[in-house]
């Protein structure tokens, strides 16, 4: 863990709900891609966000925060950055944290699953992989309530046409009657996709309650625990 002071360089919305937060560290940045962070509001007060951005990007920390609700986990931290920014203060960071960041030296196809805002830990780990020039298919589903919340969608179909072996799945639970991809819940297009999860490294961030069901449903169509990784598992029997 690397302990950092960074100024806030931006912060903006990509949804009603959804803010992109821009950090600039005082020092380089040292994590791997699917590390998370803490913003540290107090000494037992420390909330954790992914990093969106790849490592490579040591000097500009990207996060995306889901708020609503004033009192909420992520309204309160989006409200101490935004005091930041506005009185051009310094916020106080823990970098480097998770045991789920990618392992692309296992070379093996991998399955990266989001969840809504999830969406952050995945992200850094896709453009890692078009940066090493990853060989192995790499398949990224996110999955969303509504088409509206697929904010980087042509970014990320942009990032699956740079390379052959990428494929970008977004996969809608409410979805319009104009929607043509896949509908429903995210795993459950992985499953209907894919014969058998036994060869593939999965990746996966969401809400506590989806992981744990994607994780006994994933392991029952052919993954193995050993491949299958998210900061969740910690949390969830």
């Amino acid at each position: 863990m690397q302990v950092l002071k960074a100024t806030v360089a931006e912060i903006s919305p990509l949804t009603e709900y959804v803010s992109k937060v821009v950090l600039t560290p005082e020092q380089d940045a040292e994590f791997a891609a699917g590390h998370y962070l803490q913003l540290v509001l107090g000494e037992k007060d420390k909330r954790a966000f992914s990093i969106a951005s790849s490592p490579s990007k040591k000097h500009a920390l990207e996060l995306h925060i889901g708020a609503s609700g004033a009192d909420s986990y992520a309204m309160q931290a989006l409200d101490h950055l935004k005091a930041a920014h506005s009185n051009q203060a310094q916020v106080n960071l823990e970098v480097g944290l998770g045991v789920s960041q990618i392992r692309p030296e296992q070379a093996r196809p991998l399955v990266l699953l989001a969840g809504g805002t999830g969406f952050s830990y995945v992200k850094s780990m896709a453009d890692h992989l078009a940066e090493i020039n990853y060989d192995q298919p790499v398949l990224f589903y996110w999955g969303v309530k509504e088409e509206s919340a697929l904010y980087a969608r042509a970014e990320m179909e942009a990032w699956a046409n740079s390379r052959a072996n990428f494929q970008f799945i977004p996969v809608v639970e409410h979805a319009s009657e104009t929607w043509t991809g896949h509908t429903g819940y995210v795993h459950q297009a992985v499953m209907k996709d894919i014969v058998s999860l036994e060869p593939y490294s999965v990746y996966m961030a969401g809400r506590f309650d989806m992981i744990g069901i994607v994780r006994d449903d994933f392991i029952n169509h052919g993954a193995q625990r050993e491949f299958m990784f998210a900061d969740a598992f910690a949390f969830i029997k």
